[in-house]
């Protein structure tokens, strides 16, 4: 049985339809939602991204202590060993983190490329994915380039998404706060959810699809 396609259209970077491109609806046409598995992705790519360094002193960490702050009996006071009691201003923390704690969580590799290939159907069919047929730029321009942008219609948040790491490309959208530029085997559930527009030139398109058959 012959593998079903799913027809693109690919365009220039003045807009222009220069072609079509298959590629597999057992990639980018899934017609399940997959609700749980999106959800286990993102929440393992922004527990992986947290640098985890937070750190609070505790009571054998905090200045003070040593001298008996008044005597046991007589004053009337509730009686106090150190200054360093998490109960004193200025004291130690009791379970607050100690620098050492770790956030790290993993998903099945199959079920992350589920992931993928589910937000990947998702722009298909919301028709939020530009397919360019190269992203090589003549020079570093950044005001040229967010014309290219406007032009291809991604307005708002865009993922944009090479085979090569061009380095005119990368330089050119560096400056644009609602433009983020990754290479092709470097995709994240979080990044395609978060973007209103999906630009990936034609190589890396075909190497993406590649890389989750």
């Amino acid at each position: 049985m012959a593998e079903k396609k799913i027809t693109l259209p690919v365009v220039n970077l003045s807009g222009e339809k220069v072609g079509e491109i298959k590629v597999s609806a057992d990639v980018f046409g899934i017609k399940e939602e997959n609700e749980q598995v999106v959800h286990d992705a993102v929440v393992t790519e922004m527990a992986n991204a947290r640098q985890a360094t937070a750190k609070t002193k505790k009571r054998h960490e905090v200045s003070g202590g040593g001298k008996k702050p008044w005597r046991q009996k007589g004053t009337g006071r509730a009686r106090a060993g150190s200054t360093r009691s998490p109960i004193w201003v200025g004291g130690g923390t009791v379970f607050g983190p100690d620098g050492n704690q770790s956030y790290k969580r993993s998903q099945n590799k199959k079920a992350h490329e589920l992931a993928l290939k589910t937000v990947l159907s998702d722009k298909v069919k919301e028709k939020t994915i530009v397919v360019v047929d190269s992203l090589a730029l003549e020079e570093v321009s950044t005001k040229k380039f967010a014309l290219i942008l406007k032009t291809l219609g991604c307005v708002g948040k865009t993922l944009l998404v090479d085979d090569t790491e061009d380095p005119k490309l990368v330089l050119s959208s560096t400056n644009l706060p609602s433009i983020k530029c990754v290479s092709v085997d470097n995709i994240g559930v979080y990044d395609l959810l978060n973007a209103n527009h999906f630009m990936i030139s034609k190589e890396a398109l075909v190497a993406l699809e590649g890389g989750l058959k």
